[in-house]
């Protein structure tokens, strides 16, 4: 029977692979189908009754629109208003100016910046705001989705401030730091690999490490080491953003000591470029970074009075419901969009340039804005109907001792599900605490293994594909890129579950 109820239950995320590998739907259809997939075996076979169906539902849209659309709309209209502005072609000419090695080009802005706008905003900001840049610059649309997609996997786990981790600890009751760290440790294999990877993407093989080798190692390392020493010392909340920014520098000043080989050379024009006119570009960036680190946990007294002006709202109709609580000032979106209008300001933006980039935006969006509101809607179906339970409670049953082959699964199927790193935390964190008193294992290391399995998911989850497509103009395309970041995605995965085990056995 449990394995009935294990087969049922996978039925909505079966269908989603479904629909976008052999159908060919469009993410948004797909994911409508896997809401409605949810629902009718929520009512049927869990027997939730109807209301309790809608909803749960319900939470998952209200909870997808506020802060995950916001932010998302945020992050694109201020890449959006920056291109209309010309700040774009300033910060694009900033970095051709290091150099126009398209190998270096897309470390620096795919993994360094990419894990930059991870660090300070998450929620897919990473994969847009990179990938419209990348398309700028003149590489081809699907190639930028696919290495920021690469790229981002890694950083998840610590994006917007850290939340993922933080949620992940307070949630089971772990220390924060020590957490981040086994988080950080358990993630630095691939952190290295990840900057080689997308060298050999773009050169369309091995061949194309040559003579970066050491500049992409040295990207890697300065990111791993500065991310675990704040791991170890300060937490979740910094660890990305300061490794992001030590790799940025370290590739910057390599880079700009190498000669460029005219294989990989980028055809660009390079302006002489003023301190002024930099600030004035990179201004909306700035403020995204002033705001977000000014308003954290870090900085108690405003974060604490900022935390006054939210409501917490019951929506879920049965028992033991989630407790909704919308931040209305100190949430990434508010701080994003009022980036953008100061630095919109500062760059000349005349009024009609906010009103019609915002429309533009909002219809660049709205097949990224249906598929998060069904996916989120889907996952919260699946949480409160017994799916998610009925599929880990199988896992552990099945897998006994070596459940920690499977601990990084659930983390992946999580974010694949919801597209988001903080949610496969609270679908699956406690079952993963609980596994770990089972098998008598250390908790810190079974904890950790969740957010390790975010980084392979964030990269397969149709949310982040949608958001990738839509910032370079690609809606429709998903079966095409899901195909070619699936080997990435299951690679990844298949060395995660390794790791989990072997770390376990050696360390624990």
């Amino acid at each position: 029977m449990e394995l009935l109820y294990f087969i049922l239950g996978l039925c909505p995320i079966l269908w989603l692979i479904f629909a976008l590998t052999v159908l060919k739907m469009p993410t948004y259809k797909a994911a409508l189908g896997s809401l409605i997939v949810a629902g009718v075996l929520a009512f049927i076979v869990w027997q939730l009754p109807a209301m309790e169906v809608l909803t749960a539902a319900l939470e998952g849209i209200l909870m997808a629109i506020w802060p995950i659309v916001v932010v998302i709309i945020a992050a694109v209209f201020t890449y959006n208003l920056s291109l209309r502005t010309g700040g774009i072609d300033v910060i694009k000419q900033m970095i051709t100016s290091v150099s126009n090695d398209k190998r270096i080009l897309v470390l620096l802005i795919a993994w360094c910046f990419g894990g930059f706008m991870e660090g300070m905003a998450g929620f897919g900001t990473a994969i847009a705001i990179p990938a419209g840049m990348l398309l700028t610059l003149g590489f081809d649309p699907i190639f930028s989705c696919l290495v920021c997609l690469i790229a981002n996997g890694a950083p998840t786990p610590f994006g917007s401030i850290g939340i993922p981790t933080v949620t992940l600890a307070n949630l089971v009751g772990l220390e924060n730091t020590q957490l981040s760290f086994i988080t950080s440790l358990q993630l630095a294999p691939f952190m290295l690999v990840i900057p080689f990877l997308i060298v050999m993407v773009t050169g369309k093989g091995p061949k194309a490490l040559k003579g970066v080798t050491g500049i992409t190692l040295a990207t890697g390392i300065s990111f791993v080491i500065p991310q675990l020493a704040v791991s170890y010392f300060v937490g979740a909340e910094l660890a990305v953003v300061v490794g992001s920014v030590c790799s940025l520098l370290v590739t910057v000043l390599l880079a700009s000591k190498k000669k460029t080989d005219p294989a990989y050379e980028m055809k660009v024009e390079k302006h002489s470029i003023n301190a002024k006119d930099a600030l004035k570009s990179c201004s909306p960036f700035i403020f995204i970074f002033i705001f977000l680190l000014s308003t954290s946990k870090l900085i108690a007294p405003v974060n604490d009075f900022l935390a006054q002006f939210a409501s917490t709202i019951y929506v879920y109709s049965g028992e033991n419901p989630n407790a909704m609580t919308f931040t209305w000032i100190n949430t990434a979106g508010v701080w994003i969009f009022l980036s953008a209008i100061l630095g919109g300001l500062i760059q000349k933006a005349s009024f009609n340039d906010f009103k019609e980039v915002f429309i533009a935006t909002l219809k660049q969006m709205k097949e990224t804005i249906i598929t998060m509101l069904c996916v989120l809607g889907c996952a919260k179906i699946m949480g409160y109907a017994g799916m998610i339970a009925s599929i880990a409670t199988f896992a552990i049953a099945v897998t006994g001792s070596f459940y920690p082959f499977v601990a990084p699964c659930l983390g992946c199927l999580g974010t694949f599900v919801t597209g988001s790193g903080t949610s496969s935390g609270v679908l699956f964190g406690a079952v993963q605490q609980n596994a770990a008193v089972s098998l008598n294992a250390d908790p810190y290391w079974i904890v950790a293994l969740n957010s390790l399995g975010v980084a392979a998911g964030k990269m397969l989850s149709p949310q982040s594909i949608a958001i990738a497509l839509s910032s370079v103009d690609q809606k429709g395309k998903d079966s095409i890129l899901l195909s070619k970041i699936l080997p990435y995605g299951l690679g990844f995965l298949i060395a995660m579950a390794l790791i989990a085990y072997i770390g376990l056995q050696l360390f624990y």
